[in-house]
């Protein structure tokens, strides 16, 4: 039951006869009718259940951006229906206009649409929709809260999706490139041409211009179908926030962004994530829709307050094949997690792979380094200073395993670990 701000009026009316008659019989009397008429209302408002309501699938949508759901309403009685409807939704789901005014003849049908734009990953549900019915004299309502079930899955962002036409038109060059510019050990044979002025006389096949009027040069291009795992560090040292976003998820976004470059070119993209076990598996090979297939897995994924099993997650590397792959590890270069956890297992994956750990750097360190107005700011800058020379030593050990070291702020770190990615496929080093 739900009163309106009528039957507040309605009480309040009871004092003309009480003036007229001032006795606490008439006091009682009144409230007794007031009870009783909306005691006739509340029986005279159609009941909840009687409206049908059903959702149609909602789908996907990436996290930030709008969607839509619809619930359609039906009356299938013989009576108007006045509703009131709200479509309840938890408030990461970002629901707007989700009250509707319903006015259903009989065997109508109408569609309420109710806006979502989540603001966190993974499946949001819809907590039902209430339904109030009101009386004929608007004085009581019946409200009810109907089981609609509904589900939107909210995808990681993808934010840095504005980077990739331009990485695209670099892989392009790449592979336009003659021999002679990416000639070197790993690189693919292309095709054979005419030699012309400036060729490196080293790409002159002779067995082939023996066979021709002209001196013949080899092509090379970009080493395709090759490998490339993604492990991305789901454990505490992913939780923390940078500039109010988890680290976490700015990894997906660099992680996104290098999976739709690497398939672009031609390679196979797999990927590993988790903590002290594996959270997620995805063998991508030999399918384009990687980025959505990524997506999906990564929706659910969320940091778990423990420490990295480095050993589990570089078994579940070498469980995908032992064939030679460029393995990005996704984690923070925080010093006391690397020394502890991962560099032990560096040797394992260093002897098979080429290696490269992207971490998302905190700019709030360089920013108190450079404040120094006080004597507290001075003490915050001279703890900043040490951080930023321990990650600096950190990452020097790294390089000395033959570890390459992308480390950058969250806006920064998906175009530069594509960059990186790039120089290494141009070198011939994958």
């Amino acid at each position: 039951m739900a009163l309106s701000g009528r039957v507040p009026l309605l009480v309040l009316l009871g004092l003309l006869p009480l003036v007229l008659r001032p006795s606490a019989s008439t006091l009682w009397l009144w409230l007794l009718v007031v009870v009783v008429v909306c005691t006739v209302d509340w029986y005279a408002a159609p009941r909840p259940s009687a409206v049908v309501l059903s959702r149609a699938e909602v789908g996907s949508v990436r996290m930030g951006h709008p969607t839509a759901t619809e619930v359609l309403a039906h009356n299938p009685g013989t009576r108007r229906l006045r509703l009131l409807v709200r479509d309840a939704w938890p408030p990461s789901a970002g629901a707007g206009d989700d009250r509707h005014r319903v006015d259903l003849r009989p065997g109508a049908a109408l569609r309420l649409r109710t806006t979502l734009q989540p603001t966190r990953r993974g499946d949001l549900r819809a907590l039902g929709t209430t339904v109030r019915s009101r009386g004929p004299l608007g004085l009581v309502a019946r409200q009810a809260t109907l089981p609609v079930p509904g589900t939107v899955r909210s995808l990681p962002p993808f934010d840095s999706r504005k980077h990739l036409p331009s990485r695209l038109a670099r892989l392009r060059e790449l592979d336009g490139r003659a021999a002679v510019r990416v000639r070197g050990q790993g690189t693919e044979f292309d095709s054979l041409r005419e030699y012309v002025r400036g060729d490196d006389v080293r790409s002159i096949d002779w067995r082939a211009s023996a066979r021709n009027r002209d001196v013949v040069v080899r092509t090379w291009q970009p080493e395709r179908d090759r490998r490339v795992v993604l492990v991305l560090d789901t454990s505490r040292t992913s939780a923390g926030r940078v500039d109010d976003v988890p680290r976490l998820d700015s990894a997906m976004d660099a992680a996104l962004l290098l999976g739709a470059l690497a398939v672009r070119a031609g390679d196979r993209v797999d990927l590993v994530a988790g903590d002290r076990r594996v959270r997620a598996r995805l063998r991508a090979a030999g399918t384009r829709d990687v980025v959505g297939r990524m997506q999906d897995v990564l929706a659910d994924l969320e940091p778990v307050i423990a420490e990295a099993d480095w050993r589990s997650l570089a078994g579940a590397v070498s469980a995908l094949g032992r064939q030679r792959a460029l393995v990005v590890l996704l984690t923070p270069l925080e010093p006391a997690a690397v020394e502890q956890g991962l560099l032990p297992v560096l040797p394992v994956l260093t002897a098979h792979h080429r290696v490269v750990v992207a971490s998302v750097r905190d700019p709030e360190l360089e920013r108190m380094a450079r404040r120094r107005d006080d004597a507290g700011e001075v003490y915050s800058a001279a703890a900043a200073e040490q951080e930023l020379r321990r990650r600096a030593r950190t990452a020097e050990l790294l390089t000395r395993l033959g570890v390459h070291v992308v480390d950058a702020d969250a806006e920064h770190l998906p175009p530069a670990l594509a960059d990186h990615y790039l120089s290494l496929k141009a070198r011939g080093l994958l």
